[in-house]
């Protein structure tokens, strides 16, 4: 029997949930959020569908009664709040860093041996404070961001196309962050076939320049962030570990040496198994692209040194 919890029944969170419930991707899936009533009352409204779609994935809405979580395989962290038009994700460090170490320390308490999938923003930074302050291993730290930003990516590139989304192979990394992500164009392909072969150097600069304002475009379209994307990259997440997939998906990982970087918390493809992060995968980067990915870095840097209080 697998088990999954879901911190925070926000929007992002609930739709997680949906998503692992509605592809039955666990045996049981426990929603909890702080606020009286939310979880319980997203969760009823998901379980009136398990009939209609003939599911039978559980489904439990709790009220901050980490009890009830007790023996999680994985564990996703959406707690936090969320930005509004005009606000970066850096902003958010304040509160939500207060918030990510509180929940960590009561997931851990009650499901010590979870990986951990974090989705609060800025969620490099959130990222590096779980692996701080948690004492875990490395490879049961996952950060979401980078499997978004490569949907999103994906779905530009689809466009420019004028592919199916699912035949189109591109992937994200460096910080997840409207300036430090990097879209690589470069290895982007439709059916095996590079897209530069399709697309010129213009068209695909646009493609990854609307990638890289994906998240403030929707947020600026719907007056608070995007829930559907990220709640479903969370769950493709959950999914890859649980089911030992070992899939390469772009995810936020603790490098050490790798892309010549250490003690840091940033996109870069990685292999997912039930161990978590089994493998940090090294895509053969050129000089443009080493640039970005270091100004990348620096800049994520940055925002974990306003992490000094809650550490």
């Amino acid at each position: 029997m697998s088990k999954v919890t879901v911190v925070g029944a926000g929007n992002v969170g609930a739709t997680c949930a949906n998503v692992l419930v509605t592809t039955q991707v666990s045996d049981e899936v426990v929603l909890i959020d702080i606020k009286e009533g939310l979880s319980e009352g997203k969760a009823m409204d998901i379980n009136q569908t398990v009939n209609i779609l003939g599911l039978e994935t559980r489904l439990t809405g709790v009220t901050n009664d980490y009890e009830k979580t007790a023996g999680s395989d994985v564990v996703v962290i959406t707690s936090g709040i969320p930005r509004k038009p005009g606000m970066t994700r850096e902003e958010l460090i304040g509160v939500n860093a207060g918030i990510v170490k509180s929940v960590t320390e009561n997931i851990l308490k009650y499901s010590p041996n979870a990986v951990i999938v974090c989705v609060s923003n800025p969620m490099d930074t959130m990222t590096y404070l779980i692996h701080k302050t948690s004492g875990l291993p490395k490879n049961r730290i996952i950060g979401m961001g980078g499997a978004l930003d490569s949907a999103r990516f994906k779905y530009f590139l689809s466009n420019a196309l004028g592919a199916n989304p699912t035949e189109v192979e591109g992937i994200v990394i460096g910080g997840h962050g409207d300036t430090t992500m990097i879209p690589l164009t470069r290895f982007a392909a439709y059916r095996g076939v590079p897209a530069t072969n399709y697309l010129d150097a213009d068209t695909l600069a646009k493609v990854a320049a609307d990638t890289m304002v994906g998240g403030a475009t929707l947020t600026k379209l719907l007056g608070t962030s995007a829930w559907y994307a990220p709640g479903a990259a969370s769950a493709q997440v959950v999914a890859a570990v649980l089911h030992n997939e070992k899939k390469l998906i772009s995810c936020s990982a603790l490098l050490d040496g790798e892309y010549g970087e250490k003690d840091l918390c940033i996109g870069v493809p990685c292999i997912l198994g039930k161990n978590g992060i089994e493998k940090i995968v090294e895509f053969p980067l050129n000089d443009a692209e080493k640039e970005a990915f270091a100004a990348s870095a620096a800049a994520v840097r940055k925002t974990n040194a306003a992490l000094a209080s809650a550490l």
